[in-house]
């Protein structure tokens, strides 16, 4: 699960953005406003954080256009303003929740939580493919009914790979959305941490699920008899 924090206090935003990839969140920090707007409107992102004092384009801004744009994306305010009147511009504004600084991380996190389950449906929450699970909200992975444990890039990975099952994706399109960056074409992380997945998804399971897809990428698929039929996305 991707989410966006449009924040300019560095150590703030680092804070935050510990602690939600310490739950598995997919997080991108950026710290100027029209940045902050443009990959806000442009890419897909299932939740935004957004501070009102922003350089260059202020929060407000940033939520009416968001707003127009993408109507369903959950938006939490996250700002020093405390006066009644900022808050119910904001809400009135399309802000889903607002959150005044100082704040408790747990709080925060509850917050986006009850964010994320009200603006998925439950089948959306829950991913399934074959015997094994993911839970979106509560960030929980099972195979056959056995807890699996990884790691917050793991998760955000493996999420890719079940809501993009049976297709076809590239190196470039698994960085570019688990990872937030460019693809180089010299690094192999990406292979590297599908190689962690297939040791904790499919090592001692008959049927495997995460497959190469040569000259291509990778996909997720149930049974392994489908490979070859896959359709194939653009990257």
């Amino acid at each position: 699960m991707r989410i966006l924090i449009a924040e300019d206090d560095e150590a703030l935003a680092r804070f935050v953005r510990q602690g939600l990839e310490g739950e598995h969140y997919a997080v991108e920090v950026l710290a100027d406003g029209e940045q902050a707007c443009r990959a806000a409107v442009g890419s897909e992102y299932d939740l935004v954080i957004l501070d009102l004092n922003l350089p260059n384009l202020d929060g407000v801004s940033i939520l009416r256009q968001l707003r127009l744009k993408k109507p369903s994306v959950p938006i939490l305010v996250l700002t020093q303003r405390t006066r009644v009147e900022d808050r119910v511009q904001c809400l009135d504004g399309g802000a889903d929740d607002y959150l005044a600084k100082p704040f408790s991380f747990s709080e925060l996190s509850a917050r986006i939580r009850a964010l994320v389950r009200r603006s998925h449906l439950p089948s959306e929450s829950v991913i399934t493919i074959a015997d094994l699970k993911l839970d979106r909200v509560q960030r929980i992975v099972e195979r056959a009914g056995r807890r699996i444990e990884l790691t917050s890039k793991e998760f955000a990975l493996l999420e890719y790979l079940m809501r993009n099952a049976a297709r076809h994706v590239t190196r470039s399109m698994i960085i570019e959305h688990v990872w937030n960056l460019t693809f180089d074409t010299t690094t192999n992380v990406v292979d590297v941490y599908i190689n962690y997945l297939r040791r904790k998804i499919d090592d001692g399971h008959e049927q495997k699920l995460i497959h190469t897809v040569r000259g291509v990428g990778y996909m997720l698929n149930a049974p392994a008899t489908t490979v070859a039929a896959a359709p194939e996305i653009p990257a």
